[in-house]
């Protein structure tokens, strides 16, 4: 369910997070006497982790893009790279790290404000997790967690949990309009109606595009979210959240390198121009929590989505039918519903500062998943057809502990039961998964922190994760619904040019992944694979360099194989980031980022690679001298590949026939990256 990465407003809270760092003095408190109300205060400093590679990334560092991927904010994290997955960006992406081809996040776990995002059992791969519903400018900070070290996440935490943070407020109302190259359009307005007592905050967005391709994306994206925040007393605090999405576009799909290679095919033209798709999701999120006179805390959090999926993808052309061609139709239907339940204690055992911790994750997916045949969008027959109700129950115990002040002890205990329910709706198909089955395991953590020694603090981490697999083959005879993963890590954390200068960390890493079944939407099949083992280190830095200067890079390198030696297909190797920001007098904010990706083996064998791209983008804003009755105007340009370089972006090594071949041919199939794109637009601050 739900992940509590990010640390509270309230004062209480505050305090049970800040003695992770050092030890406090308890001050007796009468429950009777009267309460002072004072203002709030807004403190700017660094998170209390766990490990090394967790972070918290502020909006300040993405901000400046207005090309309005919330993906794009992924590269800002150690080792982490998002790229588009079908040639048209309505698709969730596809997601690399710490060794993983998370494919749309199966060893990733996404959330907002502690709602899952992941889709479990989704009709196109298992923990689908779709970015796109969320204003990037709605988000005031992301919190990263690499490893499986934290006893609060649970599903699909592998080898790394990212939570997005809405705001409560903006200061600034904003109305934003944009356009650029290929018929981009994007339109935002966000604005907070009341501040006070009751925050509120309300934002729209609309954006469009047709994409460098010969065939027209069309992809039109909208957006709405609306939140409230409250306080019923002085000790708590409760939000409410709704958003909605509606997307659909077309798709240039994967095409075949031996076309581009003969001339047959653009690089941005298409084999089946009708790929492409639509998505509706609806969400709804309750969070509130109290805090004691006792210096505890209760939470309660619950939320609710709908979500609706429709996706036309061609990948082998004309390989099973060399008549009408092999295009395949996905769809899902779902119901999800869930939340959470806890309590945190600070107590001082024996004199020594310490927080206990106790919950409840609780998640339902009520799931109508279908695979079928379609030409150019038309339904020509049914693979698989499947109603699943998928629901897990996970308890979890946590204890932070500080026995000097130069060492903090962490860990806990989670305990996850999944029940899975399939029953088959096509009595006439090959495939027809069904039955019931109920899988559980026991998940221990354990975290040591030690410093700070000469500015540096010093960390070493075991944890165990897990994703779950697809129900389809969950319920399989001898499978495996719960595949469990051993993460270990150790690293360091240093600033030695004092709290205002960059901060430097380095982390060595592991992860064993045992053997799983993955279902594999796109054929309606289960796909055994064995035990893999992933090790790494990541380099990374960030701050301010001098004066009005700033900068945030990391390396990352990966060794990913099966047990037995061979290679993890579209593991990535190495991968790289960098970014200048510079603060200019007159109100002029540039920033230059340049991503990389290393070659990474297509096959086993490591006979085939994907070649290495590296691309850079500009970002201005300027504030403009121009005096309004009220408010500010701002203009902005992104400039995306700045250097126009020929790139790819996701890619793959699989069989395929094109009309006019006798047979299938094995051959690279890849979605270009985008050429050079130019976009620019004003933004006025009310």
């Amino acid at each position: 369910m739900s992940a509590r990465l990010l640390p509270i407003r309230s004062t209480v809270a505050a305090v049970l997070v800040s003695l992770c760092l050092q030890p406090l003095t308890v001050l007796a408190h009468d429950p009777d006497a009267e309460v002072l109300e004072v203002p709030e205060v807004d403190v700017v400093t660094d998170r209390p982790v766990a490990a090394s590679s967790q972070q918290f990334i502020p909006d300040k560092e993405y901000l400046l893009q207005p090309q309005g991927r919330p993906a794009q904010v992924l590269r800002l994290i150690p080792g982490f790279i998002a790229v588009e997955h079908s040639g048209g960006a309505g698709k969730a992406d596809q997601y690399f790290v710490r060794g993983f081809d998370a494919d749309h996040g199966t060893d990733v776990a996404f959330f907002t404000d502690g709602m899952p995002i992941n889709f479990r059992s989704h009709a196109h791969g298992q923990g689908y997790a779709d970015l796109n519903f969320i204003i990037p400018e709605t988000i005031e900070g992301v919190d990263a967690a690499k490893g499986a070290y934290l006893p609060e996440v649970g599903d699909f935490n592998t080898a790394a949990a990212v939570n997005f943070r809405t705001r409560e407020v903006v200061k600034e109302g904003i109305v934003q309009a944009a356009g650029g190259q290929f018929d981009t359009q994007r339109y935002v307005l966000m604005f907070s109606p009341t501040k006070d007592k009751v925050r509120t905050l309300l934002a729209g967005e609309a954006y469009y595009t047709n994409g460098p391709f010969l065939n027209d994306n069309r992809y039109f994206r909208a957006n709405v979210l609306g939140k409230l925040t409250t306080n019923f007393s002085s000790r708590d605090e409760f939000s409410l959240t709704g958003s909605y999405q509606h997307a659909k576009w077309n798709a240039s799909g994967e095409i075949p390198q031996r076309a581009v290679d003969d001339g047959t095919l653009d690089r941005f033209g298409a084999i089946d121009p009708s790929e492409g798709g639509n998505t509706t999701r609806a969400t709804v999120r309750m969070n509130y929590h109290y805090d004691t006179v006792s210096d505890g805390q209760f939470f309660a959090n619950a939320y609710g989505q709908y979500y609706k999926f429709d996706l036309y993808t061609n990948f082998t052309f004309f390989l099973n039918d060399p008549v009408n061609g092999d295009g395949i139709q996905q769809s899902d239907r779902r119901g999800i519903y869930g939340g959470d339940i806890g309590y945190k204690q600070r107590a001082e055992p024996f004199g020594m500062p310490a927080i206990g911790m106790i919950g409840l994750q609780v998640r339902v997916d009520d799931i109508h998943a279908r695979l079928g045949t379609q030409t150019t969008r038309v339904p020509t027959g049914v693979t698989t057809d499947s109603n699943i109700l998928e629901a897990s129950y996970e308890p979890y115990v946590k204890a932070e502990l500080q026995p000097a002040s130069w060492m903090r002890l962490s860990g806990g205990l989670r305990a996850p039961l999944f029940t899975f329910d399939v029953n088959n709706q096509c009595s006439t198909c090959v495939e027809q998964p069904a039955g019931r089955k109920t899988s559980s395991m026991v998940l221990p953590k354990a975290n040591l922190v030690l410093g700070p020694w000469f500015k540096t603090e010093f960390f070493a981490n075991y944890g165990q994760g897990y994703h779950s697999n697809d129900a389809r083959s969950a319920v399989a005879i001898d499978s495996v619904p719960l595949a469990r993963a051993q993460t270990y890590e150790v690293g360091l954390r240093a600033q030695p040019w004092g709290p205002d200068g960059v901060m430097l960390t380095a982390s060595l890493w592991a992860i064993d992944l045992q053997s799983e079944l993955v279902f594999v939407g796109d054929e309606g099949t289960t796909e055994n694979r064995g035990p893999t083992r992933r090790r790494g280190v990541e380099v990374a830095a960030r701050g301010q360099i001098w004066g009005p200067l700033y900068f945030n890079g990391h390396l990352a390198y990966t060794k990913s194989e099966f047990t037995n030696g061979d290679a993890i297909p579209l593991a990535p190797e190495l991968t790289a980031y960098g970014a200048l920001l510079l603060q200019w007098p007159e109100g002029l904010r540039s920033q230059l980022q340049a991503t990389y990706m290393g070659v990474r083996p297509l096959i086993e064998d490591r006979s085939v690679k994907a070649p290495s791209w590296v691309d850079f983008d500009l970002s201005e804003r300027y504030l403009l001298p121009v005096k309004l009755p009220h408010g500010r105007l701002e203009a902005f340009l992104f400039i995306q590949n700045l250097l126009d370089t020929k790139w790819e972006q996701a890619t793959f090594y699989f069989e395929s026939r094109l009309r006019n071949e006798a047979a299938g041919v094995n051959d690279i199939h890849f979605v270009p990256g985008n050429p050079r794109f130019f976009m620019g637009g004003l933004a006025w601050y009310f």
